[in-house]
Formats: structure tokens, sequence, C-alpha cells
């Protein structure tokens, strides 16, 4: 969520920014602006809205090398104009955009400017306002900058420009991500490399309670306590032409039929040459050693970690616990002698995760990390890393991240295994191969699913979601599909769960669409599809192959039984994904959501 971009060199600095919020459009955000400096002095734009709305207000006569941009998710302050950054300083000479939420703000407001006019409802503007009144007492713009910085509590990621020196512009990080990218005769600022890859694909990471003094030609990296600090920048391993929709209407259309590919990438870039699965030797000594696996998560991820629990402790029987992070970093349980913690996060910026992951470190466990962003965050700062390999995700809505997420659990699970001496009775190779080709299979035939939102989802203001065991985790997740980009109120339920009480929200033609893919609990799940029907619930359902009855909405190509969730989600996010489409949703971008949640 929130998303800066800024630039200074030589070229069109307007054009640049305005094309590098596009480029971060799929945050999530209700309002963008930008501010482009020039020898007349700083020019600001500002708009609610996308940044279609914002281009329509910026002057296009207005050019300049230097300028900073963001996008902003509200979070202090209604989506509006006013509220929307880059926010300036009392007289206007400092103008400043910012990530992250202060904590402190308002105690900084009593005690440091009583006397200060605040234009916004933000907690942003305490900070450019801060940086004038310690320039206004005599300290350089730096020192104000640096001052500023040591009284804010909370996190942050900013970037401040001096209306009396366009040379420079002073940036700083704590807990929000922010990248300096280096160029020729140019460097630029961005939340996302994917963002400034026009300019650059040198980029140099930015550690917490740092500051960075930005100019055409240099980058200097300075604590909070003066220190220099030199950094070589990384390639950013990204392709331009991935984060395009090319002919597909939305993103997420694309995204999902993305996996069957995503799923064979994953297979080349984890099995050896003789076609087994072997992972890093560190990763599989800490996986043995460990005595619990905590597995961190939020959303769509927690619910892939779901499911990598399951196959873990089936494959590889290991125990593991999976939490979600904003509930495990203010309440921690009681942990094993030796636990490994493995944290899911698509971007592997997610703030939840990485409050987690920096308590953990400080205990001195280990940590690994598995994202779609190895240079990320959460990525840097754990002991290892294994990539998802999904490409650029741009869609909200995640759909090939979580099964990408589930693919490299079930490596990480067999590669346990095998390093434990447990003989496994399936190939695990050919059975992620026979799983994308099955989810070829559902991505061709997308009118029949498209006809199932129609049947069950055209006028309904509610749905549910049941099934037992894999079935029932995979429910979870696409009730969330549904109710993120359709707006209906969805739920995902165990199957015996219903009779314990939700059961009674079942009225004349309730949608209820169950998933029957598990053997052992086959007829289970069937007896309460039909104690739903029985007080008026409009039951679907979709079986796997080998387990079909008279009457069900679809039949999936079997896939090995552990494996199951890969494919039964692709029917749940296409559903969503029509459903979303008829109802006029915005389906990339649904309201209120952000993709990358970088605020706790």
């Amino acid at each position: 969520m929130c998303g800066i971009v800024g630039y200074i060199g030589t070229e069109n600095a307007r054009e640049i920014l305005l094309k590098g919020l596009e480029k971060l459009e799929y945050r999530g955000y209700d309002s963008a602006g930008i501010a482009v400096a020039n020898e007349d002095g700083v020019h600001v734009f500002k708009e609610k809205g996308r940044i279609a709305a914002l281009r329509d207000v910026v002057d296009a006569t207005v050019d300049g090398p230097v300028g900073i941009g963001h996008t902003r998710w509200a979070t202090h302050g209604e989506p509006s104009r006013v509220n929307a950054h880059p926010h300036q300083s009392e007289t206007e000479r400092f103008t400043l955009v910012h990530n992250g939420v202060i904590e402190n703000y308002e105690q900084l407001k009593r005690e440091y400017l009583p006397g200060v006019t605040q234009k916004s409802d933000t907690d942003t503007e305490v900070i450019v306002q801060l940086v004038e009144l310690f320039v206004t007492k005599g300290h350089s713009v730096e020192e104000a900058f640096r001052q500023t910085l040591s009284l804010l509590k909370g996190s942050y990621a900013t970037a401040l420009l001096d209306k009396r020196d366009t040379d420079i512009v002073y940036v700083a990080k704590n807990k929000s991500p922010l990248l300096i990218g280096v160029g020729e005769g140019a460097n630029v600022i961005a939340s996302d490399a994917m963002a400034m890859l026009q300019v650059t694909n040198q980029f140099v990471e930015i550690m917490d309670e740092e500051m960075v003094l930005v100019t055409r030609d240099d980058i200097t990296i300075k604590t909070l306590d003066g220190e220099v600090k030199n950094r070589a920048p990384y390639t950013a391993e990204l392709d331009a032409s991935d984060i395009e929709k090319g002919t597909y209407p939305h993103f997420m259309l694309k995204e999902i039929d993305e996996q069957p590919f995503v799923i064979r990438n994953i297979i080349q870039k984890y099995q050896n040459e003789d076609g087994t699965v072997h992972l890093d030797d560190d990763i599989r000594s800490a996986m043995k050693s460990s005595d619990r696996i905590y597995v961190i998560a939020a959303g769509t991820s927690y619910h892939a970690g779901l499911v990598g629990k399951q196959l873990i402790e089936k494959i590889a029987q290991r125990p593991v616990e999976v939490h979600i992070a904003s509930e495990f970093l203010y309440n921690m349980p009681l942990l094993s002698e030796n636990p490994l913690f493995i944290f899911i996060s698509q971007s592997g910026e997610t703030a939840d995760l990485r409050g987690v992951l920096v308590d953990v470190k400080k205990k001195g466990y280990r940590a690994l990390t598995i994202t779609n962003v190895p240079g990320s965050t959460l990525s840097r700062e754990a002991d290892f890393t294994l990539h998802t390999y999904g490409g650029p995700e741009i869609a909200v809505a995640s759909t090939k991240a979580y099964t990408a997420q589930m693919a490299v659990f079930t490596l990480l699970a067999v590669d346990t295994a095998k390093a434990s001496g447990i003989e496994l009775d399936f190939d695990p190779i050919k059975e992620l191969g026979i799983v994308a080709n099955a989810m070829e299979i559902l991505c061709d035939q997308k009118d029949r699913f498209e006809q199932i939102a129609r049947d069950y989802l055209s006028v309904t203001r509610n749905c549910f979601f049941i099934g037992r065991a894999a079935d029932y985790f995979v429910c979870l997740e696409g009730a969330l599909k549904l109710k993120e980009i359709s707006y209906i109120q969805a739920e995902g339920f165990a199957g015996g769960e219903l009779k314990h009480g939700t059961i009674a929200l079942i009225e004349d033609g309730t949608p209820v669409i169950a998933i029957a893919t598990q053997e052992h609990v086959n007829l289970s799940i069937r007896g309460n599809v039909k104690e739903v029907a029985a007080r008026g619930a409009n039951p679907c359902i979709i079986s796997m192959e080998g387990l079909e009855s008279e009457g069900d909405a679809f039949v999936l190509p079997k896939v090995h039984e552990l494996l199951t969730s890969l494919v039964t989600v692709i029917p749940l996010q296409l559903i969503s994904y029509y459903a979303a489409l008829h109802r006029g949703c915005d389906v990339d971008k649904p309201r209120n959501l952000a993709k990358s949640v970088t605020v706790e």
C-alpha cells in the first residue's frame, strides 16, 4: 500500500514520475500526486482517485529534472486532494512524500508545532513541518531532516525536496520499503524496483534508520548518527514486459492463466539434472534439525500456509503451526526449543511479517522466507529464501502467487522427507507436471466458470464455501477471492462446522459452493451439502474425477490427492473474476485494498 517514486537527473521528471506511479497502481491507493522542481520552484499536483485523474490535473507545460511522486492509501484522514501527497511545509519551502504510519504524530504536533496550522488530516504533514521548524532554528536541511527522523516513532519511507536547493533529494527509511536506483547521469527513488525500470535496473537497498542524500551523480548513505555506509547496487531481475497486460482485459485474468507456466518454471528451477528435488543444503539442514516449524503469514499467503502445513506434516512428518502474522506479533505462543520460522509473502515487504521476523531474529531463531521478490526486505533479512519464480503479480487479488507458494511448499516437504530418509510413494516432479496440465485444462474452460458465476452469484448478497480436509483451506481462499473483488459477503467453512451455528444464515437461494476432492471425506461433505439444501440453499458442487456424482456443477481433472489444492482453487479464482466482472467492479484494483501491505 502506498508507493513512492523520485527522480533527479536531466530528463523530464514529470512524465517519468507519472509512468512510475502507474507501475505502482497494483499496490492499492485512493489518491496520488507529484511534485516537479525547476528554476521557477516546486510545482505540486494532487488528485483523489486514479493516476488517470492525476494526469488530468497536471500542467503539461511544467517540466523539470527533479521530482517526487506518491500513491496514497488512506490511514489518517479520508481520501481527498488535500490529504494526498506530496505535502508542503507552512512556507512551502519543503515538499515531502511518505509511506508508513507515524504513531506519535499527535504528540509531536502538540509539543513542537502548536502555532502551525495543519492543512491536512494526515500524520505525514508533521514530518515536513518539523523539518521547516528546525531549519528556522538554524539547522542545515540535512541536520533538520535527521533531527526530525530521530523524533519519529513508527514506520516511514520518505523523500524530501528543498525549493532553495533542488540539486538534492533527502531520503530516509524505517520499516517501510524503499530503494535507490542508480543510473547514468540520473538517480531514482522507488518503493518497488519495477516502478523505475524505465530508468535503471541497478538498485541499492536502504536499511532501517538510514538516510540518503541523492544527487544526479551520487548517493550518500548515512545512519542517523552520521556514519557513512557504502553499499553496492544489485540488479533487479525483472522484465518490463512481464508487467504489461498484453491482450488481456485485466491483470487478474492474465495471472490466472499464467499459473500452469509458473508451476513448470518452479519445477525447472528446483530439480536436479537427474529429475529429483534438491534444495539448498542449509535450508535442508535447518528443516531437518528443527523440532517444530512455525509458518507466519497473512491473507492469501496464510491460506497457502495452511496447505503447506498439511504437505510438510504428511510428506515430511514434521510438526507445523500456522499463525496470522498480525496476531503472532503481539501474542507469541510458547515456542519449542529449536524452532524454524517460515515467512510467506508475495511481496516480501509485508509489515506484520517483518515485525515478527525482527523479533524472532533478536531471539536467535532461524528464519526462511518464501517470496516472489528475492531482493525484498523479508528475503534480505531472513537466513534463507525460497523464490516462487512467479513473475510480477499486479492484480491486488493474488492468484499465481498462492499456487506458487503451495508448489514451493510441496518441494520443501519432499526435500525434507528425502533428507530424513522417508520414502515417498509418488514422484513429486511428475505429479506437479500433471497439476500444471490440469491447470491449463481448467483455464481453457473459462466459459463454464463464467456460467457458474451467472447462475449462482449474479444477484446474491452472500455466499458460503464449504469443504473438508485440504478442501476446507481452499474454501477459505475462494471466499477471500470472492469478497475481495466482487464485494459479495463470502465465508469459507469446514463442512462439519455449519451446523454449529452458521447454518442459521442459510435462506432460500443462498449459494453454497462445495469442494469435494478428498476421498476419505467425500461422503461427509456431500452430507453437508444435503443439510444446507434442506434449508433452501442453492448448492454448487465442484468435485474431482473419480469422486463425482450426478448433478455436480463441475468435475476437475484428477491429480494426486495431496496436490488437489493447487487445482481446486482455479475454478474459484475464475468464478470470483466473472462475478466481479458482471457486477461492474474494478477487478484489478478493488476498493479499500492494497497489494503490498507495508503498514501494520
